[in-house]
Order: C-alpha cells, then sequence, then structure tokens
C-alpha cells in the first residue's frame, strides 16, 4: 500500500465556504480502481480551557444532564488529536461523475439538552432526521446561507423532522431558541466524499476516484484548513491539518 504523507497548517480564519458544483453526468467510480484519503487534525498550541455550561434556564436539563456538564464545542485528547473537524473533498471531482443518494438518514440527536453528534454530514437530498428524546420543548433553528432556513419547535419526547437540503453548503449551524447553549453543524455535499474526525482527530474517506483533489479540513472555532492531493487508483493517501490557536489579539 502507497502512503503519500501532506500536512496542512491553519489559523483561525472564518469565510463562508460551500462545496463543489453538483456532478451532471452519468459515470460511476470503479470500486476496483477507487483509492481512500486517510488523516488526522490535531490542535497545536495552548489548549483553550474546556467551559461548564450554564442548562439552569431549563430545570429539566440540570437534572438529566451529569453534573458540571463541559461545553463540547473544542474537544482535544491527550496527543492533540482534534475531534468535530468535517473534511471533505472540495474541488476536483470530475463532473462526469455522479453519485447515489442515500436514502437512509442521518440522526441528530436531542439528548440530555444538547444535539448529539455535534458535527454531521449529508449528500443532498439525503435526509437529515432530528429527534427529540428528552421530556422537555425542544427547537432546530437550521441558519443556512444556500438552503432554506427552518426553525421547528418539538415539545414531546419522540418527536421527529425530516429534512432535506436542496444545495451544497459547508457548514449549515443548528441552533436552539429555547437552549442557548445547544449547537450543531451539518456539511452538506453533492458526493459522498467528506468524514468527521473521531475522538482522536483521525478519518478515513473511502472510495474517491483517482485524481488531483483539494480536501478542506473545517473546524467551528479554529476555522479551515487546505491541502491538495492526489488520489492514485487503489492507493492510500494520508494527509494531516494542523490547527493553531489565534494567539493573544495585539
Amino acid at each position: 500500500m502507497k502512503l503519500v504523507a501532506l500536512t496542512g497548517i491553519v489559523c483561525a480564519v472564518f469565510t463562508a465556504g460551500f462545496g463543489p458544483r453538483i456532478a451532471q453526468g452519468n459515470l460511476k467510480v470503479d470500486p476496483a480502481t477507487a483509492g481512500t484519503v486517510t488523516g488526522r487534525a490535531v490542535f497545536d498550541g495552548s489548549r483553550p480551557a474546556r467551559e461548564p455550561l450554564n442548562m439552569s434556564a431549563n430545570p429539566y436539563c440540570v437534572k438529566v444532564a451529569a453534573q458540571n456538564v463541559m461545553n463540547d464545542r473544542i474537544l482535544i485528547d491527550q496527543a492533540g488529536g482534534l475531534a468535530n473537524v468535517f473534511v471533505y473533498v472540495k474541488e476536483g471531482l470530475d463532473a462526469a461523475y455522479s453519485f447515489d443518494v442515500p436514502t437512509a438518514a442521518v440522526v441528530l440527536d436531542q439528548r440530555l439538552c444538547q444535539f448529539i453528534p455535534r458535527v454531521v454530514g449529508v449528500q443532498v437530498g439525503q435526509p437529515l432526521m432530528v429527534v427529540n428524546s428528552d421530556h422537555t420543548l425542544h427547537n432546530v433553528h437550521a441558519r443556512p446561507s444556500a438552503n432554506q432556513p427552518f426553525n421547528t419547535g418539538q415539545p414531546i419526547a419522540g418527536m421527529r423532522l425530516t429534512h432535506t437540503f436542496t444545495k451544497p453548503e459547508v457548514m449549515v449551524p443548528l441552533t436552539s431558541d429555547i437552549h442557548s447553549w445547544m449547537a450543531a453543524f451539518v456539511g452538506v455535499l453533492p458526493h459522498p466524499f467528506f468524514a468527521v474526525t473521531s475522538a482522536d482527530g483521525s478519518f478515513t474517506i473511502r472510495g474517491v476516484p483517482s485524481g488531483a483533489y483539494t480536501v478542506e479540513a473545517w473546524h467551528e472555532k479554529f476555522g479551515r484548513a487546505i491541502e491538495r492531493l492526489t488520489v492514485d487508483s487503489g492507493q492510500t493517501t494520508s494527509v494531516s491539518f494542523t490547527f493553531l490557536s489565534r494567539g493573544p489579539r495585539r
């Protein structure tokens, strides 16, 4: 197996970002010749202190959540691995390709008065299902730039909201007008080549057709990193993204 190592470094930069245009062709990726992109997102610098969530506005949330629940906006493991980074192929896919849209919904749960998981990805046209697993009123307020916004209440445990996005967009923020501490993000792409980093910062994107690509990594606090790489037929390309803190304001 051939490994090609690449490294990208980024400081916090916040700009609107969208995925690549939707492919219009009929060509399908041949799994026998496709490659894999794997790697890790890491944080380099003084680790920001995690802050406790103040759920006092809702006694139910205080009751069901563990004591001293910490904000999961920034999750860095002991080795510097950065979780909840959305990594995706931004540019380079041949417009001749078309991709089947999964019918299975990606599930975003409102549980213990938080969105779980915090970061997810869907394809354009794939259902996103938001579930209320708590015995309290929640609401889901999507604030996209390219897609249609929605703001829906879910007052009863077990209620489900299904929504499909019609345009690529990275990222769509979801918030709650009732519980100000709740936040989640959805990456919407016209292809399946994306992943969210795990607790140790690792990710794997499989089935990528051979070619030269721009791959972007997004984190809600630390911004975006871009790396250009080449995927060879049947091979694995390894890439790492290093995120830096802003440092003191001058």
